[in-house]
């Protein structure tokens, strides 16, 4: 891992502070998320557990049916296997505090980052693609009526 990286997916930005994929440790990355950015779909992690600390501005987060947004000094978890997401639907940015366990890893992040940096729209099916190589899936939807 490069010393003071940031890994820019989209409009986010991630610096890693301990990449743990290497010895499937924990791992922790600073997020910033400016504000009515895109942000990555509800999804679950097969593999890790997710912890956010809010260190500055307000970050909305939801983990299966809870959604609270989040002010400095606030936090929520989210199991392995919950559905969450996370936005920034307020006027300043937000930079959070992210730990994994294990932990997901930096190259995650620069997959990701590369399917963006391609060109035009993100590809879809090659992000989903990324995402399930390291254990994230997207929500089955719902059965029909």
């Amino acid at each position: 891992m490069k010393r003071d990286e940031v890994i820019a997916v989209g409009q986010l930005s991630i610096r890693y502070l301990r990449d743990g994929a290497k010895d499937n440790a924990i791992g922790a990355f600073e997020m910033t998320v400016p504000p009515g950015s895109n942000v990555p779909p509800p999804h679950s992690h097969s593999l890790n557990e997710e912890y956010v600390y809010v260190l500055e501005g307000h970050l909305r987060y939801s983990v299966n049916d809870l959604t609270r947004d989040l002010a400095p000094g606030d936090s929520m978890s989210t199991p392995r296997g919950a559905v969450h997401g996370f936005s920034n639907p307020f006027d300043a940015p937000a930079r959070a505090l992210v730990v994994l366990s294990p932990d997901i890893g930096a190259q995650y992040f620069r997959d990701v980052a590369a399917v963006f940096g391609a060109g035009g729209p993100p590809d879809k099916a090659k992000l989903v693609e990324v995402m399930g190589r390291y254990g994230l899936q997207l929500p089955k939807p719902p059965a029909p009526a």
